[in-house]
């Protein structure tokens, strides 16, 4: 039960996703359509590089040397079987068309299993070893979706893939070797360094306090709802109270319509319209103090004030015909619009329970304010690349975020 069912959820994920892949691809080229890079490469291989450096560097895991080697090779050969088998039925395209091999991932399977295999040996011994191979897998998924190599639907499966793939690789071998070769009972765990130094993966949802932007010729703003926002933060405290740190946080806004209006108000028989805006988007990278203090045993209180910046996405307003149009039969491209980086102070404060010594659940809530200027730019409409004219624009852009944290001490 418990070796499936992580990869269950993956695989689930993948199915529900399936109809929707063009869509989320949308999303990767509004953001970053020409983003390039070949971190995943290598960093698919980084967890397995850091389980045998640590055993190379003395630290006692799980097993010993030639029973960590066979149950990797194992993990790996089920892996490889399963992917490749797949790939070469399924044969779908990939998003940039390169080729029909793109379901499921290979990096991503590569990249989860080499995690599970740094888990197994050493996600008893501290928490943060589980945390991190994760978070490194998770990055050269991201970084499968941005390069434009694999839908999200391939992804989701080969992260389902490559944990079950050591999952059962670890299975057999454990049948195998049973008692012999293992080192359950000498772990050399890490002593805490006695201060509420952590690490944390975190997701929630956010309300807008202010719209970040309006509907020019409407004079009302393009009301916002709530929205979603995830991210990682960590801080180092050199004492129990006092420490230093950071987050890197993603935000998202639906936006609402305009109300319906005329297309010319000189005849309003011509019928109406409704102006529409892209989703609003940033990215929040801050850094500063934190204070903590624990109230009872296993609860842990921190607060924190950050600065840092906002980078926004570009999006585009377009009009969308009413039911009683007939000389607007299709949505136009108006005008985009264009946040500029600003700076970004915020607060904060949350609540961890710590379920074990290292690693507990966090109830976090988060206030974030900057003052961007939005660049407005009217397009064409039959040619939405040729510009007529812009005009510039100082909005709040402000929200609270509230949400669960999981988060490993050490």
């Amino acid at each position: 039960m418990r070796i499936g069912f992580a990869p269950a959820l993956f695989f689930t994920a993948s199915a529900l996703t399936w109809s929707e892949r063009e869509h989320i691809r949308h999303i990767r080229n509004r953001y970053v359509p020409g983003f390039r890079n070949t971190f995943d490469n290598y960093l698919q291989y980084a967890p397995a590089v850091a389980t045998y450096g640590l055993k190379l560097a003395g630290v006692r895991g799980r097993n010993k040397w030639p029973r960590t080697l066979l149950s990797h090779a194992a993990s790996l050969a089920i892996m490889t079987a399963v992917v490749n088998s797949i790939k070469y039925t399924a044969r779908v395209e990939r998003p940039d068309a390169s080729t029909r091999n793109s379901f499921p991932s290979g990096h991503t399977a590569t990249a989860f299993a080499n995690a599970t295999l740094l888990h197994k040996e050493y996600g008893d011994v501290n928490p943060i070893y589980s945390i991190s191979s994760y978070a490194s897998a998770t990055f050269v998924a991201f970084g499968r979706s941005l390069n434009n190599r694999h839908w999200v639907p391939d992804i989701l499966a080969g992260a389902g893939i490559g944990i079950l793939s050591t999952q059962l690789g670890y299975f057999f071998i454990d049948k195998i070797y049973h008692n012999r070769g293992d080192n359950l009972s000498l772990f050399s765990r890490f002593e805490s360094s006695g201060t509420p130094s952590f690490l944390t993966v975190r997701v929630g949802s956010a309300v807008a306090m202010h719209n970040l932007l309006a509907y020019p010729g409407t004079g009302a703003d393009a009301p916002t709802r709530p929205g979603l926002e995830a991210g990682f933060e960590g801080a180092w405290f050199t004492g129990p109270r006092w420490g230093v740190g950071g987050e890197c946080a993603f935000v998202t806004f639906a936006v609402d319509p305009s109300e319906e209006m005329a297309v010319d108000a000189a005849r309003p028989e011509r019928g109406h319209m409704r102006l529409q805006a892209q989703s609003v988007g940033t990215v929040n990278m801050s850094v500063g103090p934190y204070f903590a203090v624990e109230p009872g045993e296993r609860w842990v209180l921190i607060a924190k004030a950050n600065v840092g910046l906002a980078f926004a996405a570009k999006g585009t307003v377009t009009a969308e015909p009413a039911h009683d149009t007939r000389d607007l039969q299709r949505e136009l491209s108006l005008y985009t619009y264009e946040p500029q980086t600003a700076w970004m102070g915020g607060v904060g404060a949350s609540m961890t329970y710590k379920f074990r010594d290292e690693l507990g659940v966090t109830l976090y809530t988060d206030y974030h304010y900057a003052r961007p200027s939005v660049r407005i730019t009217y397009t064409n409409p039959d040619r939405p690349e040729e510009q007529i004219r812009s005009a510039s624009q100082v909005r709040t852009f402000d929200y609270l975020s509230a949400g669960l944290r999981l988060t490993a001490f050490f």
